[in-house]
């Protein structure tokens, strides 16, 4: 077991990352190709940076706090923050898991894209067994095709629309969440790995 890992300082930071992510899925919003109920919001960004300042397992204890603490305000009986956690998880320990093993920029760059392809072709399978079949107790499947078809009248089926609009919309956001990543990681990571 390494003693470092689960440190004070370490618990200490995993639970501020926690929280910072948990307020950024509030700051969520909605995209005009995408229908009105797909939100775009950068919640697994404090989680990437966690992976990758103490390590891929505190880069998923950081998604699943976030998700633990959101579960207080639930609208999906905790059925949408189950998918996050296991969406959020996969990108960030894949992310983590390479630049740990190639601690440098191209590691980081490899590893943020490998996890944000891994986290977007995980999002069809969760969409269309965990998620939509839950949606459906409140809106019937041909609605939510509907809104697809809004948008792209060849739709035909759910997983037609989740390979057609999810898959690539849940790797723009990881790629987002990698762009950000870069562009403040040098700046804050002495602060988070206790290095200032």
């Amino acid at each position: 077991m390494n003693n470092k890992r689960f440190s004070p300082r370490n618990m200490a930071m995993i639970g501020m990352l926690s929280a910072i992510s948990f307020i950024l899925m509030f700051l969520e919003f909605s995209i005009p190709i995408m229908p009105s109920f797909i939100k775009l919001d950068l919640s697994e960004l404090p989680a990437l940076i966690g992976a990758f300042a103490m390590g891929p397992a505190e880069g998923v204890l950081i998604c699943l706090f976030k998700n633990l603490i959101h579960l207080m305000r639930t609208s999906t009986g905790g059925v949408g923050e189950l998918s996050n956690f296991i969406l959020g998880a996969i990108f960030v320990f894949v992310a983590g898991l390479i630049y740990k093993l190639h601690k440098n920029r191209k590691g980081a760059l490899i590893g943020s894209l490998v996890g944000a392809l891994a986290m977007a072709v995980i999002s069809v399978i969760s969409n269309y067994f965990l998620v939509y079949p839950f949606y459906t107790n409140f809106m019937p499947m041909e609605a939510i095709i509907a809104a697809y078809q809004a948008i792209y009248p060849g739709t035909k089926n759910l997983l037609q629309a989740l390979v057609i609009f999810n898959m690539p919309f849940t790797f723009v956001k990881g790629l987002l969440d990698v762009l950000v990543t870069f562009l403040i990681y040098k700046r804050i990571s002495p602060i988070i790995k206790g290095n200032r």
